[in-house]
């Protein structure tokens, strides 16, 4: 649990959306997302002002300390906004990992240079299976001598093309590791996505020197995907929010037949519909937040219920907002289909729908 009170949390998220009104309106995304970098220099300079690059590391490190709460909220603005950029895989995933980790001189490291937004930092969790969990960690690790070198290949990293620093999850003689990487002695591949505003690459490392992060194993492997699950459910259930927003905006105003089409009654009840995915959806990741960072006896079957529950409204809602768009929803110039992009590329990031639903089931039976 954090020391942060409601109305520190409220005033935090209120002031970044303020902050994303301004700099990540619909034109800043679509200039954002047709860069080489796929970052606003200017807007991460301005989360770090704000604080927001500091929230997941603690206050001995320059931070401030929040926990997932904190963080699903943040990323409901950041979906919402359709942010770009490495919010997500440095300041809350990386940080994460290294806190969670026993290495003190990485803290002191690394820590403070991600609070600031000075610098940014990946992680590397899977391969080309795209399982994300441990046997899909196909990188290996072997001690020659005194350095520790990687060989092998990871897939679907975020903003690798950004990183000062990757975190490399591999498999070694005693089990899972993770390792620090100077990105300029491996080879970075960027990977195609349905998102133009999101940067994936495969890096290949080929007898590449490595640093041991301490006190990493299987353990601290699912602990950090827990905090990126939850992440990614807040980004999703606000997006999921906004376009249902939009669109019943749309509702009202576009007329046919001599009255707003919101007045039809079948457009009513997909509007009903969608409003229940809507809601469903911040339920689920707002819970699976709270029981994070209580650890609660039933985390697991939330994370879980957040994961796929989110994706799936989110891509329901955002493919359904383009049909009560008509037409105009499938030019390029309309909005509706960055929001479908970004669910559909979200739903297959961490893992599948069907692969949470099976995790779920299983969480379920554990607790029984």
């Amino acid at each position: 649990m954090t020391m942060i009170s409601p109305d520190e949390r409220a005033a935090m998220r209120e002031g970044f959306g303020r902050l994303l009104a301004e700099k990540c309106v619909e034109a800043d995304v679509r200039r954002v997302m047709a860069t080489q970098s796929g970052n606003d220099p200017a807007l991460w300079t301005a989360m770090a002002d704000m604080g927001i690059t500091a929230l997941m590391v603690s206050d001995e490190h320059g931070g401030i300390g929040a926990g997932a709460v904190e963080i699903e909220e943040i990323m409901e603005e950041a979906g919402a906004a359709l942010l770009a950029g490495p919010l997500l895989s440095s300041a809350f995933i990386a940080a994460s990992l290294i806190g969670l980790s026993h290495d003190d001189d990485a803290k002191a490291r690394l820590l403070p240079t991600i609070a600031s937004g000075e610098k940014i930092v990946t992680v590397a969790f899977t391969g080309d299976s795209g399982s994300w969990d441990v046997p899909g960690v196909t990188v290996t690790a072997q001690l020659q001598g005194n350095q520790w070198i990687l060989n092998g290949a990871a897939s679907f990293v975020l903003s690798a093309n950004l990183a000062d620093m990757l975190l490399v999850f591999a498999q070694t003689p005693d089990g899972l590791g993770c390792f620090e990487v100077d990105p300029a002695h491996v080879q970075i591949e960027p990977l195609q996505s349905w998102d133009p505003s999101l940067r994936l690459s495969k890096i290949m490392f080929g007898q590449t020197q490595a640093v041991h992060l301490a006190g990493v194993n299987d353990a601290t492997f699912e602990q950090t995907l827990d905090i990126a699950r939850v992440a990614l459910a807040g980004e999703q259930a606000g997006a999921c929010r906004r376009i249902f927003d939009i669109t019943v905006d749309y509702l009202k105003t576009r007329v046919q037949f001599g009255r707003p089409i919101g007045g039809f009654q079948a457009i009513k009840h997909m509007a009903a519909d969608l409003l229940i995915e809507v809601e469903s959806a911040t339920s689920a990741a707002r819970a699976a937040a709270r029981a994070l960072d209580a650890d609660a006896p039933d985390k697991d079957v939330l994370i879980n219920l957040a994961a796929f529950a989110c994706a799936d409204a989110f891509s329901q809602v955002a493919a359904t907002a383009i049909q009560m768009h008509g037409g105009i929803a499938f030019t390029w110039e309309h909005p509706a289909h960055l929001y479908l992009r970004r669910a559909r590329a979200d739903a297959q990031l961490f893992g599948q729908s069907d692969a949470y639903r099976e995790r779920f089931v299983a969480a379920m039976e554990k607790a029984a």
